[in-house]
């Protein structure tokens, strides 16, 4: 029996908390293995990106910035995705761009914000 989407079993019987921080759970039984692979590279491009962007900063602080808002991220969707294939204890850690919250979506693009003005005024 094939579900629709958005019908997924594990979110109403198994987890905790499946909008917040076990979203990735939700996610990979909903889009599957490719979906998963398509979540991680597309986070995997995002920080080889804010790397690049830090490398070609202006100055000291645009670089520290970049770095920072970088592995910020980076560090976030390490520990959701371990917390979720059950690598590590839970954290409460939410999954960027995914997990339900106002407030931590706000801090994030304001973050990819000052990022992409770093990016805009870097050395070409």
């Amino acid at each position: 029996m094939e579900l629709a989407s958005g019908q997924s079993k594990q979110k109403y019987l198994y987890l905790p908390f499946p909008h917040n921080d076990f979203i990735f759970a939700v996610l990979a039984e909903e889009l599957g293995f490719v979906g998963c692979v398509v979540v991680i590279l597309l986070f995997a491009i995002f920080i080889w990106r804010g790397i690049l962007i830090a490398m070609k900063a202006q100055d000291m602080f645009g670089s520290l910035l970049a770095i920072g808002i970088t592995t910020l991220i980076g560090i976030q969707v390490v520990i959701n995705i371990a917390v979720v294939t059950n690598s590590m204890p839970v954290t409460g850690m939410p999954l960027p761009f995914f997990s339900y919250g106002g407030t931590a979506l706000a801090i994030l693009l304001c973050s990819v914000g000052v990022l992409l003005n770093i990016s805009r005024s870097t050395n070409k």
